[in-house]
């Protein structure tokens, strides 16, 4: 079983970029897609075969997650079920037979100045222990898997500069921390799984600077599986050849 994930940055942009092809491309069982930025009837936008699910932001042109998927689902769920958290559309969950599939795109913390002071960290820190609930509460029920832009690179291996980026949105300590908590609480990283020790390999990449061309990126984009499902997990891959967003795909196959 193939599940893809993809922050398209601008669905309708991607779009023309080749979106389809891609999609088409992957016959992946589940596409997961984050940073859509769109509303509902924007886009007339089906696969046959597939039927798909989409969470939308209450701010135009903003955030917003979907998936496709071939297999029909046990329930949906749009949000996690805290107000505070759930007017930006970041977060679809289907529950399967054996499994709780979760596409996230988590809020970054934005960097203020040149300073690299970011101005909504306090409220990505509430966001992280609310979500981390959220997973936990699946997880009491069935295994996990948890798919999107988390907005961290977690380790020093994950990003092409990370002495520069130390203060940087996506690079915090508090950040990192919240993963490792989050991956100490029950999860695994399915990508570090299989290669703990790859380096230059990475998910998105800066529209400045060339930063994709000089190979100068971030590993953002992420599949976590709850531990005990490990044994189901048979690869991970990035796919960093694959252009239309500043994001490339990430892909899980499960047994």
């Amino acid at each position: 079983m193939k599940l893809i994930s993809w922050n398209v940055n601008g669905l309708r942009a991607c779009v023309g970029k080749g979106f389809e092809k891609v999609f088409l491309d992957f016959d992946a069982d589940f596409f997961c897609l984050q940073e859509t930025k769109m509303q509902a009837g924007q886009l007339d936008l089906e696969f046959p075969g597939y039927r798909s699910y989409w969470n939308y932001a209450e701010k135009k042109g903003y955030s917003g997650t979907a998936i496709y998927t071939k297999h029909e689902p046990l329930s949906v769920q749009y949000g996690m079920g805290v107000e505070e958290h759930d007017h930006e559309g970041r977060v679809i969950t289907l529950e399967m037979p054996e499994f709780y599939l979760v596409t996230v795109y988590t809020p970054n913390s934005q960097t203020a100045d040149k300073r690299k002071d970011p101005k909504r960290l306090p409220y990505r820190m509430t966001w992280e222990d609310a979500f981390r609930q959220f997973l936990m509460q699946l997880d009491e029920k069935k295994p996990v898997i948890v798919c999107g832009d988390m907005n961290v690179a977690h380790e020093e291996i994950d990003l092409k500069n990370p002495k520069t980026n130390q203060f940087s949105a996506g690079f915090t300590d508090e950040e990192r921390e919240k993963m490792t908590t989050l991956l100490n609480a029950g999860f695994t990283d399915t990508f570090r799984y299989f290669y703990p020790d790859m380096e230059n390999i990475y998910s998105w990449w800066s529209y400045r600077m060339q930063a994709r061309e000089r190979n100068a990126g971030w590993r953002i984009d992420y599949f976590l599986a709850s531990q005990r499902f490990c044994d189901r997990l048979q690869d991970a891959k990035i796919h960093t050849e694959i252009m239309g967003s500043d994001h490339c795909p990430v892909e899980l196959e499960i047994k």
